[in-house]
C-alpha cells in the first residue's frame, strides 16, 4: 500500500515540476512575441492557456485523490497541500504570460522603444531564472534555495524602477512612443507580479520541505525599494497612511 502511494506521489512531484518548466517557456515565448512583434506566437500562447488549466485541474484531481484514497500520514499531507496551493500560484503565472501576449497583439506596428525592449528581456530572463531556480528547489527539497528567491525578486523590482523610468523619460522625448509605452508599463507590472507569485511558490516550497510557515516578504530584505515601488499606487488607491503590502496574490 504505502509503495504504490510513494509512486502516486513521486507522479504527483513530476506532473507539478512539468507544469512549472511550461509555464517557464510560456514567460518565454509570450516576451519573445512581444519583443519581436510575432503576433502568430502571440496567438499561440493565448491558445495554450486552456491547457495550462487544464493541467492545473488534472494535478488538483491527483493530489485530492491521493487524501481521500490513501490517507497520507502527517508530512505527506504538508507536501500534497504545499503542491495544491504552489499550483495554484503557476497557473497565475501563466495567466500573466498570456497578458503580455495579448500585449503584443494590441501594441503591434506602434512606434517602438529599443532600449527598452532590450531591459524588459532582461528582465524576463530574471523572473524565469527565478522560476526555475524555484522548481531546482522544490525537486531537492531544498528550504534555503527557496529562502533565498527573496533576494532574487528584490532584484527584479529593482530592474522594474529602472525600466518605469527609462520609458517616462522616452515618451518626454518622444510622444509618439506614448502607445507602445502603455504596453511596457504593462508588460513590466505583468514581469514584476510573476516575481511575486514565485515568491509565494517559495512559501510553499518552504513548507513542504521544512514544515516551516514563512513570509518572505521582500520588503523585509530592501523597505526602502519597495517602498518606492509602491508609493504612488497605495496613495492612490488607500490613502497616504497605508502600507504596501508586498505580498498580494494578485
Amino acid at each position: 500500500m504505502r509503495e504504490l502511494f510513494d509512486d502516486e506521489l513521486k507522479k504527483l512531484h513530476g506532473r507539478f515540476v512539468e507544469m512549472g518548466l511550461n509555464i517557464s517557456e510560456q514567460i518565454y515565448s509570450s516576451t519573445k512575441a512581444f519583443m519581436e512583434h510575432n503576433k502568430k506566437l502571440a496567438q499561440e500562447v493565448i491558445d495554450a492557456d486552456n491547457e495550462t488549466n487544464g493541467e492545473e485541474m488534472r494535478l488538483e484531481k491527483q493530489a485530492l485523490s491521493l487524501i481521500a484514497l490513501q490517507q497520507p500520514v502527517a508530512t505527506d499531507f504538508r507536501v500534497i497541500i504545499s503542491i495544491l496551493k504552489a499550483s495554484s500560484d503557476l497557473e497565475r503565472i501563466g495567466d500573466h504570460a498570456v497578458s503580455i501576449a495579448r500585449e503584443t497583439i494590441r501594441v503591434k506596428g506602434n512606434p517602438r522603444i529599443p532600449e527598452v525592449e532590450k531591459e524588459i528581456a532582461k528582465m524576463t530572463d530574471q523572473v524565469r531564472d527565478m522560476l526555475e531556480k524555484a522548481l531546482d528547489a522544490y525537486s531537492k527539497s531544498d528550504a534555503d534555495a527557496a529562502k533565498s528567491l527573496t533576494n532574487e525578486d528584490v532584484a527584479v523590482d529593482e530592474q522594474y524602477l529602472l525600466i518605469r523610468d527609462a520609458i517616462t523619460k522616452a515618451v518626454a522625448e518622444n510622444t509618439e512612443t506614448a502607445t507602445a509605452s502603455s504596453s511596457y508599463f504593462m508588460v513590466i507590472r505583468l514581469l514584476e507580479r510573476i516575481g511575486h507569485h514565485i515568491v509565494n511558490l517559495a512559501e510553499w516550497i518552504v513548507y513542504s520541505a521544512a514544515g516551516q510557515i514563512v513570509e518572505l516578504n521582500p520588503g523585509k530584505a530592501n523597505p526602502e525599494l519597495v517602498n518606492k515601488l509602491y508609493s504612488e499606487e497605495i496613495v492612490k488607491e488607500k490613502g497616504k497612511d497605508s502600507k504596501p503590502d508586498h505580498t498580494r496574490k494578485d
